[in-house]
């Protein structure tokens, strides 16, 4: 779709939640009507200053019927997202003084002060009743900093910001929002291609469009810094991306040619990039050099579909389409890896998730595992060791049987008096479950994709979630203000 047709799609996303209150689907229905129309208007090639125009005129008609509408920022405070990013990445790194030193830059309080904090905080897990997930009645912190609100509130996500489709007609199986970042979003696509997003200012637009791959793009990971994506593709390269102007720094081609299927960095060192192919292998691979690590290999079961770390980097886990879940211990000093142990999920079901978290809440400390294994099922385990042992805490149902669909934990849970997580589903929706609710565990769910949703993306402080599907479009969702 043209640069003004997307403008046009975006003021109408923002009047939306004006048209028809009180019948909220033919809102959904209205706004993919429109984008359906202004695609198709987009190829007949009209002049660019009548489409400005029309940009002008709409606007103005819009603002006359419902009022002018500005930008609604995040009612979320810049400090909680340097609280969070203090707290949740201090304690997992407390006990390793390499890694203390990695994101020094990103600390916002002494040394001594977080010391005692995390005394405080592990006094109060000691007293919390054995399983339980949420914070403990004397959380006072932790409620302050989440504005006290429900967890309904909390995630009480409806106003579409923003709708991309420049990937229309081919899946966009990954999305994510840059690093402690609330308004740039890259994906990848099935189309070869992948597009990193600008939010803000308005209107939201395509910022750069990184060519390159010959084949499916199938994965991508932003850098630290940000400065720098990796991708990988069934074409069998790894590429290397420059984020400001799209340039490809590197292409490193799998030694065995096989279909490349997914990577990550590692946390603690972003010159290292674990890579999984199809052909059962997983390898650690340089990316300054482009060589692989020597005793940064390992062979799978099956096809390597899915990669997660843990927060200190310390342990690796890979899921493989025949269903099994590997644990690797990794060396910080050297790159190698050691594998540790194997979970079967299921036999000849497809891991194509796993998104790991060092504690669900700042009293509930137990490290978790997120899973997406093609059961109908989002599978939530508890890690018991150090080798990435797992233990299945429970399971929420979803439509899950074919495709690669994720999940996420959402990045603010350790301020929550609850825990939330949120996955895409094969009929069209993204569902927001609370886990810790026995019954009736779902909190939320967003309708307006037309086909399966594969990823889901929260930029960093909650105000903004992004959705994929596999008919090539990228919704913007917006917290509802209270």
């Amino acid at each position: 779709m043209a640069a003004v047709w997307q403008q046009v799609l975006a003021v109408d996303a923002r009047y939306n939640a004006y048209r028809t209150p009180t019948f909220p689907q033919f809102r959904t229905q209205y706004i993919r009507r429109r984008s359906q129309l202004l695609r198709e208007n987009a190829k007949c090639g009209f002049e660019p200053g009548l489409r400005r125009h029309y940009l002008k005129l709409r606007s103005q008609l819009l603002a006359l019927r419902y009022g002018p509408l500005s930008e609604q920022s995040s009612f979320r405070a810049s400090s909680v997202r340097s609280s969070r990013t203090t707290l949740d990445r201090m304690e997992d790194f407390e006990e390793d003084p390499r890694a203390q030193g990695a994101r020094g830059h990103r600390r916002s309080v002494s040394r001594g002060s977080y010391q005692l904090q995390a005394q405080m905080n592990r006094a109060v897990y000691d007293e919390r009743p054995p399983g339980s997930l949420v914070p403990t009645s004397v959380a006072e912190a932790s409620r302050a900093m989440a504005g006290d609100t429900t967890l309904s509130e909390n995630y009480a996500f409806a106003g579409m910001h923003h709708i991309f489709d420049q990937h229309v007609d081919s899946a966009v199986p990954r999305l994510q929002f840059a690093n402690d970042d609330k308004h740039l979003l890259a994906c990848c696509s099935l189309d070869a291609t992948l597009s990193i997003m600008m939010l803000s200012p308005p209107p939201a637009s395509v910022k750069v469009t990184l060519k390159g791959h010959a084949g499916p793009v199938t994965d991508f990971a932003w850098s630290l810094s940000n400065d720098i994506i990796v991708s990988t593709s069934l074409d069998g390269t790894l590429r290397i991306w420059n984020t400001e102007d799209g340039r490809c720094i590197r292409e490193v081609r799998d030694p065995e040619s096989s279909e490349l299927l997914c990577c990550t960095f590692q946390p603690m060192n972003n010159n290292l990039t674990v890579v999984g192919n199809g052909k059962n292998h997983l390898q650690v691979v340089n990316i300054s050099t482009g060589k692989k690590v020597k005793g940064g290999s390992s062979k799978l079961t099956g096809r390597v579909l899915s990669l997660s770390f843990d927060a200190p980097g310390k342990i690796l886990w890979a899921g493989d389409d025949r269903g099994s879940i590997f644990s690797f211990l990794f060396d910080m000093a050297t790159g190698k890896l050691t594998k540790a142990k194997r979970l079967v999920v299921s036999e000849g079901t497809s891991i194509c998730s796993i998104s790991a978290r060092s504690w669900i809440s700042r009293e509930a400390r137990d490290p978790s595992l997120l899973v997406n294994a093609c059961l109908n099922k989002l599978l939530l385990y508890r890690v018991v060791d150090n080798e990435g042992t797992l233990q299945l805490k429970r399971s929420f149902p979803i439509q899950h049987g074919s495709q690669p669909v994720r999940s996420i934990f959402c990045p603010l849970m350790s301020f929550r008096q609850g825990a939330c997580v949120v996955t895409g589903s094969e009929d069209g929706c993204v569902y927001f479950f609370d886990v810790e609710r026995n019954t009736k565990a779902i909190v939320n769910k967003l309708q307006g994709h037309g086909g399966p949703v594969l990823d889901v993306s929260f930029n960093c402080d909650e105000s903004l979630l992004a959705s994929s599907d596999s008919t090539g479009m990228v919704i913007i969702w917006r917290r509802e203000q209270k």
